[in-house]
């Protein structure tokens, strides 16, 4: 049979596989913090009918193409105003994520659209806990206040509608609490004190385009991720936190569409050289009648 036939069916279904990938990106246009897949093509072994020799190079014949890779585009997104105040997302590092847990499994996000659970506590959407810097209790919010105090063990962040505080000890009732650009979480209560409620952990990653998706807008750690670096926010490389707003997905439609028809044509002109051979065979075996 003609090597023509079984290139072009290689590219019919490696071709399908990037528009897959196309059609992936474009119906998550608008999904919170969504990072577009992109499809890199490589030629299979070539089948070599005569070797190099001096003063004459090697004939090979290409036997079709496969998959290289299916990469992770982990630029940022443009972020976009809520006005929501646990509506966070992470400015100027691209290589950062929120980090969030559902029992002994960790993830990571970069969606920052968070919630409180009845209990106080900073969840995700699916009921994740966010992780944070506490120091196990509230510090008050004074001129000797340090970041060292929260520690450096991430912990489940909650925001607690009441306080003991004081000798004697007296309750009291959360009025108000802001979330600033280097993550702190702070609360002003009933004493009229504001106490310092826990920090937004970020962890950094060598390769974040080797992490795993996971649905929900999470990811997962491998071996090609590397390992999970924790870190603050405003720390170099980190970024910081943006309350109030979320970002948005970075698929860019016009660069989509374009690959949708170049993708659809790059389909049409496989399928025809499929057709062109079965016309060739047909000839060759018309010749005997």
């Amino acid at each position: 049979m003609l090597k023509s036939l079984y290139s072009g069916v290689t590219g019919m279904k490696n071709i399908q596989t990037k528009m897959d990938v196309i059609s992936n990106n474009i119906a998550n246009v608008n999904t919170t913090s969504f990072k577009t897949g992109r499809v890199r093509f490589e030629d299979i072994i070539s089948q070599t009918n005569v070797r190099a020799q001096p003063g004459t190079n090697a004939q090979q014949v290409g036997l079709g193409v496969q998959v290289g890779s299916i990469d992770t585009v982990m630029t940022s997104g443009s972020l976009q105003g809520t006005g929501r105040l646990l509506d966070f997302a992470i400015e100027s590092g691209e290589n950062s994520f929120f980090v969030v847990k559902s029992g002994d499994q960790t993830f990571y996000t970069r969606d920052g659209g968070f919630y409180q659970d009845y209990e106080g506590n900073l969840v995700t959407s699916a009921g994740l806990s966010v992780m944070g810097y506490t120091g196990g209790v509230p510090a008050l919010n004074d001129g000797s206040f340090t970041a060292d105090v929260l520690g450096k063990t991430p912990e489940p962040i909650n925001i607690l509608k009441t306080l003991t505080v004081g000798t004697p000890p007296k309750e009291v009732s959360l009025k108000d609490y802001t979330i600033d650009k280097e993550g702190f979480v702070v609360g002003t209560y009933s004493d009229e004190k504001s106490y310092v409620l826990g920090r937004v952990a970020l962890t950094n990653f060598s390769n974040p385009s080797g992490l795993e998706k996971q649905g929900g807008n999470l990811y997962a750690g491998t071996t090609n991720s590397g390992e999970a670096l924790l870190g603050n926010p405003t720390d170099p490389g980190y970024g910081s936190v943006r309350s109030g707003f979320l970002e948005m997905s970075n698929v860019d439609l016009a660069n989509e569409f374009t690959d949708m028809i170049v993708t659809s044509r790059a389909y049409q002109a496989n399928s025809k050289s499929i057709t062109t051979s079965d016309t060739m065979l047909e000839e060759l075996i018309n010749l005997k009648r």
